[in-house]
């Protein structure tokens, strides 16, 4: 059995790295000898190898099967979890800190979203079926919210709303955060962002935001105050235009989902323009 996997792994070697697969020395496989209370390893002349984290997700990519792809899931899942806890928690971790998980963990989510997609055509290991239940899908808890007059994920209402700017999009709201920015991470390079916020609360730092511009260089997005006079949140896609649509939102998009909370398209948006135009005058918010 252990051959069988051996070689499943050598058919695909350029895969697992040094960081993904080391070799046990013949101290640590003495350890795990007497650990397990055995003095035979099935008589292999070789020490066998172990692997890291990475190379357990890597594994999956020589996997074929219900329970490959259930585990891809999985661990996909797992990360956006660890990326909105860190968000979520931010001020009980230093804001240099969270910025590198949290930018880590969505290049690793994108990367094994990316790996199951190219998952190869390769007979499926039944030896490694008790390995891998150590990952089954558990539950995620997800944040969602009332949009377009149904339920929806937050992170993919907000999503579809951004998608829809040609040309501009406008958001207008006090308090602000990493996940604000995060929610903007999939803009064109052709669509201009302007923050009118001022920044209450623990607020985005210049930090936050200048690490979020070396991840995402191609989303330009400009600050401005609001100056006190507004309560509630907007987005505004594509103002001073034909295709011009308003958004109303009941809570800050850092927070969206978290509590109960809607999006609703305002109709009558001609109403909007002598706002945006005041706050077009505004003076820039200067982050620290």
């Amino acid at each position: 059995m252990r051959n069988r996997f051996n070689q499943q792994v050598k058919n695909n070697i350029q895969k697992f790295d040094d960081d993904f697969r080391f070799q046990l020395t013949q101290e640590e496989m003495d350890n795990l000898r007497s650990k397990n209370l055995t003095s035979s390893w099935g008589g292999t002349r070789y020490l066998p190898y172990a692997f890291t984290e990475q190379g357990i997700y890597m594994l999956m990519t020589v996997l074929k099967g219900e329970l490959a792809t259930r585990q891809s899931k999985s661990l996909i899942r797992l990360f956006k979890r660890m990326k909105d806890y860190l968000i979520e928690e931010q001020g009980q971790i230093g804001r240099q800190e969270l910025l590198a998980l949290s930018m880590q963990t969505q290049r690793n989510t994108d990367s094994i979203e990316h790996l199951q997609s190219k998952l190869k055509d390769v007979a499926t290991k039944d030896d490694l079926a008790k390995f891998m239940q150590n990952f089954l899908e558990s539950s995620s808890v997800k944040e969602y919210l009332f949009w377009d007059g149904q339920v929806m994920e937050s992170s993919v209402a907000y999503g579809d709303i951004y998608g829809m700017a040609n040309h501009t999009i406008y958001v207008v709201d006090n308090y602000i955060g990493l996940k604000t920015l995060l929610l903007l991470k999939n803009t064109p390079s052709h669509v201009s962002v302007t923050i009118f916020s001022d920044n209450l609360g623990k607020g985005l730092s210049l930090s936050e935001y200048d690490d979020f511009c070396k991840e995402y260089p191609n989303v330009k997005i400009d600050f401005r105050r609001t100056c006190g006079k507004y309560h509630d949140r907007f987005i505004i896609l594509d103002c001073d235009n034909n295709t011009q649509k308003v958004y109303h939102c009941g809570g800050s998009s850092k927070d969206g989902g978290k509590k109960v909370t809607a999006i609703a398209k305002m109709e009558d948006t001609a109403a909007y323009r002598q706002m945006v135009d005041e706050l077009l005058k505004n003076p820039a918010l200067v982050l620290s």
